[in-house]
């Protein structure tokens, strides 16, 4: 196995590092989860990036990569709702967006991660068909812009997680934009997870209705 391939290997353990610190009570865990996710993200950009620089791009890699970076980012979003329910149960909630009267906490809902499982599931189950057929679908252009607005949002809500045990003039300064931040890159990842997917599903439909 080749160094970027143990790369994106690591990213699959990375996850698992990154769920466990995360749920984990208290909020000295959440710098730690923040840490985790994005050191995770990471890999996804250097073990492509060694792989076309030494000539070291696979099959495995091709195939892998996705499921690795589908699998961190699928559970970074189930995890932050089950975060957000604990916070509500013990009124640990972030700061919220003041919009007039109301205030918006940037949260995670139910429905976001079933869209975003959903085209997760649909692009990976393409894959394997792909495979069956002696094909592999490499990973597209909109699909990376995908996963970096899925990157941003994650990192956003993690930090608001995170920001309270900060020092006090990095939380005040985070703070004062963060949660727009988090609410709008929130909102794009949702819109071109939906989008990619639809997109994705069409450019190769020949793969599944062909016969039918």
């Amino acid at each position: 196995m080749n160094l970027p391939n143990k790369i994106t290997v690591s990213r699959f353990v990375l996850t698992v590092l990154f769920l466990v610190v995360l749920l984990i009570p208290g909020r000295p865990y959440q710098t730690l989860a923040l840490v985790a996710f994005i050191v995770a993200a990471y890999t996804d950009y250097i073990d492509g990036k060694l792989a076309r620089k030494h000539g070291l791009v696979s099959n495995f890699g091709i195939l892998m990569d996705p499921l690795a970076d589908k699998v961190l980012i699928s559970s970074a979003f189930i995890a932050l709702i089950e975060k957000h329910i604990h916070a509500m149960l013990t009124g640990t909630l972030p700061v919220a967006l003041q919009i007039g009267d109301y205030a918006i906490y940037p949260r995670v809902h139910a429905w976001m991660a079933v869209v975003i499982v959903t085209r997760e599931l649909a692009v990976t189950g393409l894959r394997l068909l792909a495979a069956a057929k002696h094909m592999i679908l490499p990973a597209e252009r909109f699909g990376k812009h995908k996963t970096a607005a899925q990157v941003l949002a994650i990192v956003c809500l993690l930090t608001l997680n995170a920001a309270a045990e900060w020092p006090a003039p990095l939380t005040v300064f985070l703070l004062k934009w963060l949660p727009f931040i988090a609410l709008l890159s929130l909102w794009i990842a949702i819109l071109l997870t939906a989008i990619t997917g639809v997109i994705y599903l069409w450019r190769y439909r020949h793969l599944y209705m062909h016969g039918c």
